[in-house]
């Protein structure tokens, strides 16, 4: 008998099998079991996670000669012919092959006609985001009305191509990417059915890499067995997959977190010497960072049998939480430039390197800064490297931005009202001032308080305050937010009041006008303060870089 492939042989044959889409499940379970069947399904999610799959079982329980039920039998010849693909009344169509509306329009003519020998025809239709708008419409009329006979299972990976007159008419099914640890439980499963040797470490790096597919996760399988001679082992799956040693990645990190740039090189020169996907080392190092900020906020997230566990300790205890997040966020932002790079090592190199350049120096908490970086000096002083530089002479600097933020809280326009005694009666109101300082004081929120920051004084008779709603906020003056602002000012100043609310340009500025100009103010200045300081120019000259626009932010 000709070789089975994983994917194929270990592919769900019953509810109890499928992996991860519980929440599924469980509807379609009951749906079954209380004779709750709908006339068209839909199952959206990504590749290999389950929709075809689902569809088969479904028309298994809704044609099993033991009757409708939620536990198909699977020994009967419709069960079986069902799993071989062979059943004359399990129509699967491949909608990417069938886009035309003659083609669909011959598949539907048969819809009318009873099934063969099963209970319902069931019509399965495979990525269906494909077919063209002339054959959703022919569908359409097919779903509007269909005979009792007919059950429609659709399924698809970009579920936002379908129409909504489609979705509308079935019920939707959502199936999730699945998690690496119950991919993990799954292949040891097959490994252990299969009598295949294999190690354990060796399971999470195919899960990881099957990125959330199931039968990506099996097809990768194969390939280990395969690649393996019959076995699967960690060291073996890591060539085949571009990937390297766990110990050699915590070697690189050991390196970044004691800022030691000639270490962080040299283990570098390590790994390049085993010929790794670089794309693939710098993911394995993004999820070492993210077990790290995990265990260093929850020290439970640390299994006991981790083979790493001493190692994770240790760095969990010798990093500051702060350069974890610093150190995470350069290496994702460096996935994105990696392709970029001359070749990938420099690359690689580079978001290293990027990472000890913008660490923060701190007194108190990890190394010094070696020679040969750069340190920041006061605002306006000198920056002096170091002579003898224990980087090579290519390698960029390491900068102190702590200065940097220092020269932007230094040059910060706060623009404030002077001092003044908050209005306590409307008589005393007399000046938009006076207005603002009122509203100030407002125990307000929501649309009512946004509603009294764009008013302006305009007059006041007796007690009638009349205000000046700018045009641009005129959507804000809605009744409940007027008889708030009314009964709280009656609170605030002790007497009643007649409040009138005009649509009109305001004379002087609103509390919402000026709070945006000094934002503009604030941001300005953080702009002119990174432009005008040394360290941020020697940055930009050393790494060639320009400010990625909107990341600049005044200090609050």
């Amino acid at each position: 008998m000709s070789y089975q492939v994983l994917a194929r042989k270990w592919r769900p044959k019953s509810f109890d099998d499928i992996v991860g889409q519980q929440h599924v499940v469980r509807a379609l379970v009951n749906a079954l079991d209380r004779d709750q069947l709908h006339h068209a399904y839909l199952f959206t999610g990504t590749r290999g996670v389950g929709k075809t799959t689902l569809a088969r079982i479904l028309s298994k329980a809704l044609n099993c000669e033991q009757g409708v039920s939620s536990r198909p039998c699977g020994v009967c010849s419709a069960c079986q012919e069902i799993d071989g693909g062979r059943f004359v009344d399990l129509l699967e169509v491949d909608a990417a092959s069938r886009t035309k509306v003659d083609q669909t329009r011959e598949l539907l003519d048969n819809v009318p006609y009873a099934p063969a020998r099963a209970r319902f025809k069931v019509y399965l239709i495979d990525e269906v985001h494909m077919f063209s708008s002339h054959s959703f419409n022919a569908l359409l009329k097919t779903l509007e009305e269909p005979p009792p006979h007919v059950k429609f299972l659709l399924a698809t990976t970009d579920p936002q191509k379908i129409p909504v007159t489609v979705l509308s008419r079935c019920l939707q099914f959502n199936l999730r990417r699945l998690l690496p640890g119950e991919m993990r439980e799954r292949l040891q499963l097959v490994l252990e059915a299969e009598r295949i040797e294999f190690t354990q470490a060796a399971l999470p790096l195919l899960a990881r890499a099957a990125d959330g597919s199931m039968r990506d996760a099996l097809s990768l399988l194969d390939q280990a067995i395969a690649f393996g001679g019959g076995r699967v082992l960690e060291d073996e799956v890591r060539v085949m997959l571009g990937s390297v040693s766990g110990d050699l990645v915590l070697d690189i990190l050991d390196a970044l977190g004691a800022s030691d740039g000639a270490g962080l090189l040299a283990q570098v020169e390590r790994v390049a010497a085993l010929t790794p996907d670089f794309t693939e080392l710098l993911r394995e190092l993004i999820a070492l960072l993210h077990r790290l900020a995990l265990i260093q906020q929850v020290a439970d997230m640390l299994a006991p049998d981790d083979p790493d566990q001493a190692r994770l300790s240790a760095l969990a205890g010798a990093m500051r939480p702060e350069d974890v997040q610093l150190y995470y966020q350069v290496a994702l932002t460096g996935q994105r430039d990696l392709p970029l790079a001359p070749d990938p090592r420099a690359g690689f190199e580079m978001v290293l390197l990027r990472a000890l350049a913008f660490r923060p120096g701190s007194d108190s908490a990890g190394p010094e800064t070696t020679p040969g970086t750069m340190r920041a000096s006061p605002p306006g002083g000198a920056r002096e490297a170091g002579a003898n530089s224990s980087l090579p002479s290519s390698s960029p600097k390491v900068v102190d931005l702590a200065d940097t933020v220092v020269a932007i809280n230094a040059n910060r326009v706060l623009v404030d009202t002077a001092p003044q005694e908050v209005p306590r009666s409307l008589a005393s109101i007399t000046s938009t001032a006076d207005w603002q300082h009122v509203v100030a004081n407002l125990s307000l929120g929501g649309i009512a308080s946004q509603l009294a920051h764009n008013c302006a004084f305009l007059e006041k008779v007796g007690a009638k305050l009349t205000l000046a709603l700018d045009p641009a906020a005129e959507h804000l003056r809605v009744a409940s937010a007027e008889s708030r602002l009314r009964a709280v000012l009656c609170q605030t100043l002790d007497e009643p009041i007649e409040l009138v609310i005009k649509i009109a340009r305001p004379q002087q500025e609103t509390l919402a006008q000026r709070h945006a100009r000094e934002t503009g103010e604030r941001q300005q200045s953080a702009i002119r303060a990174m432009e005008s300081d040394p360290v941020a120019q020697a940055l930009r000259e050393e790494f060639d870089a320009e400010w990625i626009p909107g990341s600049i932010k005044p200090v609050d």
